[in-house]
């Protein structure tokens, strides 16, 4: 993409490419799911991402994109996002404006995970009331037990009881990410094992 553009005339470009990704039928069985974007263009996750990998990494490009109320451009902008250059401040920005699981999901998988202070935003997201924010902390534990990252023993209790409570949520989403996370600490090693069984015990 040249360089030369004006954030603006990048983000205008970005829009019209939607175009050609549009997939009718999954905008349509989003909607029929009550996710309602402003606008849905239905495009592939694989589409965005080769379009992610086309930009490169970029910050203003990602913070534009994340203020329209587009679902793609919000997907993109969570793929473009350098994850060590992205201010505390601003992810607590994008937590509050997230609005549905699937951007939850994404900025998880896409950015949080590679936050240079993902474990500290994990952990105060598991313990908020609100349900995306519960679910994006499990995701990026799930992402961290995962890549071997273990927590210290004052992590692990904090971790045991949001889990053991986010397990008798009303939330079936939540308690998908709280289970898939405590079988991600589990591989961690016999004594996680342990320790995640006993909570399961008490379900």
């Amino acid at each position: 993409m040249n360089s030369t553009n004006t954030i603006p005339d990048q983000v205008k470009k970005i829009k019209q490419s939607f175009r050609l990704m549009m997939d009718g039928s999954i905008a349509q069985s989003m909607r029929d799911k009550g996710v309602d974007y402003h606008l849905n263009w239905g495009a592939t996750l694989l589409r965005l991402r080769e379009k992610a990998d086309e930009i490169g990494k970029n910050y203003d490009l990602a913070i534009a994109l994340w203020k329209e109320n587009v679902r793609e451009c919000k997907i993109l902008a969570t793929m473009l996002m350098p994850a060590d250059v992205i201010l505390p401040e601003v992810v607590d920005i994008w937590m509050e404006q997230t609005v549905t699981v699937e951007i939850a999901e994404q900025a998880s998988m896409n950015l949080y995970q590679y936050l240079p202070y993902a474990p500290m935003k994990a952990y105060e997201w598991i313990a908020s009331e609100k349900e995306l924010y519960q679910l994006c902390g499990f995701h990026v534990l799930s992402r961290l037990f995962m890549n071997g990252k273990e927590p210290n023993e004052r992590g692990i209790n904090e971790f045991l009881d949001q889990a053991h409570v986010a397990l008798q949520s009303d939330s079936i989403t939540v308690r998908k990410a709280a289970l898939n996370s405590i079988n991600h600490f589990s591989s961690l090693g016999l004594v996680y094992e342990r320790l995640a069984g006993s909570i399961l015990r008490r379900i």
